[in-house]
């Protein structure tokens, strides 16, 4: 039986949403991650940085940057064992400098994808997918990397009707 892993990226704290900052205890990223999970049975795995990211926002998307410019490979506080047993992978992440963090690089380079599916999904508060989709298709060879789907983050909690059209044009409702 086909079985789905939810893999995501997501960043509370301080975030920007449509001009100004906001606290939120749940990062975006994160919540639209909890509407799938509604939706369909799927295993969920977060990539948690071991040194995370600063909790200001201006601070954090520096850092990002540096990490980005670097190749950097943040270490990560825990792994899958395996994902092995999954067809498919929601990797979703925010859009960070045109592309995905590079603590999801490190998730992806650690695991052999040949042969899985990967659907991307990128938060966003208007720089949509980026590179990502191309740059998960170098990271993740032998995945077939299909369409993503961009969410506009200040609007995660609402996205529920365009997250559900993307899971059944992707064969997973």
């Amino acid at each position: 039986m086909a079985k789905t892993l939810i893999a995501f990226f997501s960043r509370a704290d301080e975030n920007y949403f449509s001009g100004a900052m906001r606290y939120v205890k749940v990062g975006n990223t994160e919540i639209v991650c909890n509407l799938i999970r509604e939706m369909i049975p799927a295993d969920s795995f977060k990539i948690e940085m071991k040194n995370p990211y600063s909790p200001v926002y201006m601070t954090c998307i520096e850092e990002a940057k540096k990490d980005l410019r670097e190749k950097a490979r943040p270490e990560l506080v825990s792994y899958p064992e395996s994902i092995d047993e999954y067809d498919t992978v929601i990797l979703a992440y925010p859009n960070y400098w045109g592309t995905m963090p590079m603590a999801v690089v490190t998730f992806l380079e650690r695991y052999d994808f040949t042969g899985k599916t990967i659907l991307p999904l990128c938060t966003n508060e208007g720089s949509g997918m980026g590179s990502s989709e191309r740059d998960i298709r170098k990271y993740a060879s032998g995945a077939d990397v299909k369409g993503g789907l961009p969410v506009t983050g200040s609007e995660a909690g609402t996205s529920g009707k365009k997250v559900e059209h993307w899971l059944k044009a992707n064969g997973l409702m």
